[in-house]
C-alpha cells in the first residue's frame, strides 16, 4: 500500500495514450466508488428510521436575525444526514438520539475509510468535490479531470439515490438540513470547519512526505469523517460533500439551503489545502499528483 500511495504522490511520465486510459479508469473509479458510498450512507440513514415525505422547515429566515419561538418549533434538527419528518420516531425541535447518530456516523466512516483505500492507486479515492477541487487548487489535479471526477461524483450520487427510491418502494431520500435555531450563516460555517478538518487530516496523513502513515492514511481518513459526524450530525448533518448533499436533494426535490452544502465544503476544503502546503509543508518542491490533460 505505501508504494501506491508513493506512486500517485509523485508525479511520473507516460505517454498520451496511456494517460489518456488512466483517466477513463480514474474516472470510471470515482463514479463507482461515490456510487458505493452514497449508497450505503443514504441506506444506513434510512434504515435507522429516517421516513420522511415533507421537510417541516419554515421559509428561509433572514441570515442573522432571531428566530421567534413560533420559529423555533418549525425548526427541526437532522437525523445526522437527513430531516425529521412525517413517520419518523424524533419530533420537530428534538435532537437525534446519540445511539442513531453514532449509527449511520459509524456506516459513512467505514464507507469512506474502506472505498477511500479501494479506489486511491486509482483515481486518489476523492468520492467528494471537496477533495477534487482542492487538489485543483494546489495544482495535484488538472482542471479537466477536476471537471470529470466532478461529474462523475454528481452523477453517481444521483444514481444511488434514485436506485434507493425504487428499492425502498418510493421512500424519500433523507437529505441534509440546518438544526433547529441553526442559520444558514451559522450552518455554513460548520460545514466549513468540519471539512477543513477532513482536508488538513488528508494533508498532513497522506500527502506530506513526513507522514509516518501514509500507507494507512486512506483507511484512516474514515475516522475523521465518522468523528466529524457526530460533532456535527445535529446542527448540519456534517456533510462535509456536496456529492453526498447532491444525489439526496435531486431525489427527493427538496433544495432547501442546499446552497451551504456547496460552499461550505468547497470553500473548508480549499482553505485547508493552501493552509497545509503554504505552512506546514516542508519540502514544497513536489511534483502535481497527476500530469497530461487529464
Amino acid at each position: 500500500m505505501a508504494k501506491l500511495v508513493q506512486k500517485f504522490v509523485d508525479s511520473y511520465d507516460e505517454d498520451s495514450d496511456t494517460q489518456d486510459a488512466g483517466c477513463v479508469r480514474a474516472v470510471l473509479a470515482e463514479l463507482v466508488l461515490t456510487f458505493l458510498f452514497v449508497f450505503t450512507g443514504v441506506s444506513a440513514a434510512m434504515a435507522a428510521g429516517i421516513k420522511l415525505l415533507h421537510p417541516l422547515l419554515p421559509a428561509q429566515f433572514p441570515l442573522f436575525s432571531p428566530l421567534s419561538p413560533d420559529e423555533e418549533k418549525k425548526c427541526i434538527f437532522p437525523l445526522t444526514f437527513g430531516m425529521v419528518g412525517a413517520g419518523s420516531s424524533v419530533k420537530p425541535g428534538e435532537a437525534m438520539p446519540m445511539a442513531t447518530l453514532a449509527a449511520v456516523a459509524i456506516a459513512h466512516a467505514l464507507a469512506a475509510g474502506v472505498l477511500v483505500t479501494a479506489g486511491f492507486h486509482v483515481s486518489g479515492g476523492h468520492l467528494n468535490p471537496a477533495v477534487t477541487v482542492a487538489m485543483m487548487v494546489r495544482g495535484h489535479l488538472s482542471k479537466l479531470r477536476t471537471v470529470l471526477y466532478v461529474a462523475a461524483q454528481l452523477l453517481a450520487s444521483s444514481l444511488a439515490c434514485i436506485l434507493l427510491r425504487y428499492l425502498t418502494d418510493g421512500m424519500v431520500t433523507p437529505v441534509h438540513a440546518l438544526g433547529a435555531g441553526i442559520r444558514p450563516m451559522q450552518g455554513l460555517v460548520m460545514e466549513v470547519i468540519l471539512t477543513f478538518s477532513l482536508l488538513f487530516v488528508t494533508y498532513a496523513m497522506i500527502l506530506d512526505p513526513r507522514s509516518q502513515v501514509r500507507s494507512i492514511g486512506p483507511l484512516l481518513t474514515g475516522l475523521i469523517v465518522g468523528a466529524n459526524s457526530l460533532a456535527g450530525g445535529n446542527f448540519t448533518g456534517a456533510s462535509m460533500n456536496p456529492a453526498r448533499s447532491f444525489g439526496p436533494a435531486l431525489a427527493s426535490g427538496d433544495w432547501t439551503h442546499h446552497w451551504v452544502y456547496w460552499l461550505g465544503p468547497l470553500l473548508g476544503g480549499s482553505l485547508a489545502a493552501i493552509v497545509y502546503e503554504s505552512l506546514f509543508v516542508v519540502n514544497k518542491t513536489h511534483e502535481p499528483l497527476l500530469s497530461g490533460d487529464c
